[in-house]
């Protein structure tokens, strides 16, 4: 009985060890936003529409992104992550898309800041493609986690 009792224990204190183990890792945080030209600031006249689908690795702070879009008033003259800023409000560029000509889909990584990476998982990013006829910006989206 004795030796079923200190099996059982350790078994107790290995599952217990295992659980903190995963509870200090990261975790991956899954973020979308919704293109549109009526979220941008001010709202523009478009058809404009896109995703983006990313995730954020708590850990280590990599930043994933996939980005698509179709409908614009022409070629994507400049795209970027921008931040802090809440839906209605403008902000400096966090996070530019470096790769000419843009096209989609756009697929990158980055490593944020400790600072980006909390004001993204806030809800305080925002992502927006750039055309000639609209360049402050033709399409926006609110970077929001995901369910």
């Amino acid at each position: 009985m004795r030796n079923v009792n200190r099996v059982f224990r350790t078994i107790v204190i290995a599952s217990a060890v295992a659980l903190v183990s995963i509870a200090v890792h990261g975790t991956t945080i899954r973020l979308t936003a919704d293109l549109k030209a009526s979220a941008e600031v001010p709202p523009k006249d478009s058809a404009g529409t896109g995703t983006v689908t990313a995730t954020l690795d708590t850990e280590t702070n990599e930043f994933k992104y996939h980005i698509e879009f179709r409908g614009l008033t022409g070629p994507v003259v400049a795209a970027h992550f921008h931040g802090p800023a809440v839906a209605g409000a403008n902000a400096k560029p966090q996070l530019p898309i470096t790769t000419r000509p843009i096209t989609g889909p756009i697929d990158g990584k980055a490593i944020l800041t400790p600072e980006q990476a909390k004001d993204l998982v806030d809800g305080n990013w925002y992502f927006n493609l750039h055309t000639s006829a609209n360049p402050g910006g033709e399409i926006r989206g609110q970077i929001l986690k995901s369910e």
